[in-house]
């Protein structure tokens, strides 16, 4: 089966139906600071096809805006091409801006794309700085960052963010 975007409303009425499984591919520490009510928690880093109990049921992924989403429903397909895989566009934002309710907890964590954001702004001032004021070959850390951002952008592949979603405080439920 190939990928299927599916819409918050679909996904709802699938749901509702009792004709899927709902499933957060966020971090633990995103996931308990808020996800959708009775969704089964399997971070894109180790999800697996090995993971899902019926291969028969379909699965509405989601993440924060719809691109891990997207990643997790291909590395399913790949695992087990018989498996009937829908992704919610633009993730638990647009679930929300829909009026669907959500499940809040006690902590809060920033999203991982933000989290992403500003660790690349951070290194970026800070090897400016150093390059205007220590040494002019701190600028090879900006060109090691912005090749990065190029990579990241063309393939969608992130690597900063897999580190970052592997902290601690990204793992905590």
């Amino acid at each position: 089966m190939s990928l299927q975007d599916i819409s918050p409303q679909q996904a709802k009425q699938m749901c509702d139906s009792g004709g899927a499984v709902l499933i957060d591919v966020r971090e633990p520490a995103e996931h308990s600071s808020k996800h959708i009510p009775n969704s089964k928690l399997l971070p894109l880093g180790r999800i697996s096809a090995s993971d899902i109990e019926d291969s028969q049921q379909n699965l509405v992924i989601y993440c924060q805006k719809g691109m891990r989403g997207k990643k997790a429903c291909e590395k399913l397909i790949k695992d087990n091409p018989k498996l009937k895989v829908f992704n919610i566009v633009g993730g638990i934002e647009n679930w929300e801006q829909c009026g669907f309710d959500t499940q809040r907890g006690q902590s809060t964590v920033m999203p991982l794309d933000r989290q992403v954001q500003l660790s690349i702004g951070v290194l970026l001032l800070l090897f400016s700085a150093l390059t205007m004021g220590v040494s002019f070959n701190f600028i090879w850390a900006v060109v090691v960052i912005g090749s990065g951002l190029v990579v990241a952008g063309s393939t969608g592949f992130c690597g900063l963010g897999r580190v970052i979603a592997m902290m601690p405080w990204n793992q905590r439920a």
